[in-house]
């Protein structure tokens, strides 16, 4: 078995915020898994937990120590109610039956010191992905909790849900819980730490006080070396012939017919608000939605795309935002997912495949995307997000396609994946591969893009880029996306993610 930490160090004192960074593979995960128990630390290393030893055999052991923890993926019952899911497990009972209405009220106090607009009777089905988080930290704040460990509890927030999630953050830390907090975004820790401890590749790399957290100093502590730049700004690229014509586009999520342009070599970003149509339109194009009226053409020759095995076959792939629920089949190997659009082309006579060729291509694809696995025959599931991200475009780009549609690429991953991805972004438009990138990251899309369509209420508001006399910034892309709407109206005070 290959050892994923080494002799590593981490504390966390009552009423701080204690930040936990690394790549993608560094050891976080794991660690956390030892901490709530899911995972036995090997000999040798041990758990104190107010200054005595503890070993913790199960998560209940750890949750009954009052360790909780909130992970990206939400571990909610849908078709129970708010209170249902607040004590799922640990019902209040008298006599065999449920004292609901205690539990609600209980539930209910909770919820009001969180500010939630919901009750304890709401379905969870009928919430917003913000409130089933609240619920989430609800549920920790029940239990009497004096260590929340919180891991990218921001991931799919939008900046005024971020904001509202600080709060109740500070307001743990003030109540005297320790929160261990792990995110790769820089912003959140300046915000909300005051220490921050880096890992890397398994080993504790140091832990900094609050007057010492510095963005350089952290990445260079996260990567083992300088990271000068995540984008380097290119030469103009946006006057080769044309790649990919949208003509007067409508489908799902579009509220007006959308035009536009890709050429050979480009990288053209789409910004916008959430849920203002950015994913809707490129699901469109893809053949993952409907198209209800407009043209697409590829090269000057329209194409009729009404599936994704369509537009694949016209040399349009798409990365999907969620790699984890649409993108991996996270129970099969790297091996497979890499092959998995391919694997027709393996099979001899359309019945035997040719496994010694799956598994070149497969180390092929590893060797070319930096992929860091200990072999390809380990479950996708099992690797980090950035090496997911990676053989998720590895498989794409098995098929050699003429357009790449990236949707959140460096969404959840660390620094250093980012570089990677950003790379192979660069590396496609130089082969001539024509490149959209969807991001709610702005100053990626500003570091990445040669032009940027901006989406504001499924339209098409504006185009912002060097060619067009207008600057790509926050400025130009925020104004496009929070004017007044075409219908009139008051200014959107949506929070851009």
């Amino acid at each position: 078995m290959i050892p994923v930490l080494r002799a590593v160090h981490f504390d966390v004192r009552p009423g701080e915020v204690h930040a936990l960074m690394g790549e993608n593979g560094a050891g976080k995960s794991t660690l956390v898994r030892i901490m709530t128990g899911a995972h036995a630390p090997d000999p040798g290393g041990s758990i104190f937990l107010n200054g005595r030893p503890v070993v913790f055999a199960t998560p209940q052991a750890a949750q009954d120590a009052a360790i909780a923890s909130i992970y990206q993926e939400l571990s909610l019952v849908e078709n129970l109610t708010v209170a249902e899911n607040m004590y799922l497990g640990r019902e209040i009972t008298r006599f065999g039956h449920h004292r609901r209405k205690e539990m609600e009220r209980n539930a209910f106090l909770v919820l009001a010191e969180l500010g939630a607009p919901f009750l304890p009777r709401d379905l969870v089905s009928s919430l917003t992905l913000a409130e089933k988080q609240l619920v989430e930290i609800a549920r920790v704040m029940l239990t009497g909790a004096r260590v929340v460990i919180m891991d990218e509890p921001t991931t799919s927030l939008s900046t005024r849900e971020a904001e509202k999630l600080f709060a109740i953050v500070r307001r743990l830390r003030d109540r005297g819980v320790g929160v261990v907090y792990i995110s790769h975004r820089m912003e959140e820790v300046f915000a909300l730490a005051d220490r921050v401890t880096v890992m890397r590749d398994g080993r504790h790399v140091g832990t900094l006080e609050k007057p010492d957290i510095e963005p350089g100093r952290i990445i260079r502590m996260m990567i083992g070396r300088e990271l000068s730049a995540f984008h380097d700004r290119r030469p103009d690229r946006t006057s080769g012939r044309t790649m990919l014509e949208v003509e007067a586009l409508m489908g799902p999520g579009l509220k007006a017919p959308c035009s536009f342009t890709l050429r050979h070599n480009e990288i053209l970003g789409i910004a916008g608000l959430v849920g203002a149509g950015r994913t809707e339109l490129a699901r469109v194009i893809s053949g993952i939605s409907k198209r209800r009226s407009g043209r697409i053409r590829i090269e000057g020759a329209d194409i009729e795309i009404h599936t994704p095995r369509d537009a694949m076959k016209a040399g349009i792939v798409y990365l999907t935002e969620d790699r984890r629920g649409l993108g991996l089949f996270l129970n099969r190997s790297v091996r497979e997912n890499i092959n998995m659009l391919v694997m027709e082309q393996d099979a001899f006579l359309g019945i035997q495949r040719n496994f010694t060729k799956a598994e070149r291509r497969s180390q092929q694809a590893i060797r070319a995307f930096s992929i860091r696995l200990p072999e390809d025959g380990i479950d996708v599931g099992l690797l980090s997000g950035g090496n997911q991200q990676k053989v998720l475009l590895a498989r794409l780009l098995q098929m050699n396609p003429k357009i790449v549609i990236l949707d959140e690429p460096t969404r959840g991953i660390d620094v250093g994946a980012k570089a990677s991805i950003y790379s192979i972004v660069e590396g496609l438009a130089t082969e001539g591969v024509g490149v959209i990138v969807i991001s709610s990251d702005l100053p990626e899309i500003i570091g990445i893009a040669d032009r940027v369509l901006v989406i504001r209420e499924g339209v098409i508001a504006g185009e912002v880029g060097t060619t067009l006399g207008n600057v790509i910034s926050e400025e130009s892309i925020m104004k496009l996306a929070t004017q007044t709407s075409l219908t009139g109206g008051q200014k959107r005070t949506q929070d851009y993610v």
